[in-house]
């Protein structure tokens, strides 16, 4: 059985997966649950945080636990978000993901999304050259 979804769980689970930049704090999750236009979908083990606006979806953030990786958590946990936007009338989703983070792209163009643009330098990498965020889209049927 998983456990329910808080932003303090949301943080907890977000530091122990995003080791290379700063994670996001309980506050932060909070807040951005406080919009009306953001939700969360799956559990404390793997979460999505998405920002519906007019007909366009966002993946905010998507964390997976360490110790769940590997048992389809974030594919099941992107098809969950991706059937609540559509069923609110969104037309398209996008993300951004670190050019580093090969899992999560792996996950991304699995599921249909293709790159369309990038940001030089987006995440910086403490003793690294900072990252280029990768944008992604996907039309949603």
């Amino acid at each position: 059985m998983s456990e329910p979804l808080t932003p303090k769980k949301m943080a907890a689970t977000h530091a122990a997966a995003f080791t290379r930049s700063r994670p996001w704090n309980a506050a932060e999750f909070a807040a951005l649950l406080d919009s009306p236009l953001v939700f969360a979908a799956g559990d404390a083990r793997c979460f999505a945080l998405v920002r519906v606006i007019a007909d366009e979806a966002e993946l905010l953030t998507i964390a997976t636990d360490p110790a769940h990786q590997r048992q389809g958590l974030a594919r099941r946990c992107m098809a969950e978000w991706e059937t609540a936007v559509r069923d609110r009338g969104t037309a398209e989703a996008f993300l951004e993901v670190a050019e580093d983070n090969a899992p999560a792209q792996a996950l991304y163009r699995a599921g249909g999304f293709a790159e369309c643009g990038r940001r030089k330098g987006y995440y910086p990498r403490q003793g690294a050259a900072a990252a280029d965020a990768i944008l992604m889209r996907k039309a949603l049927p």
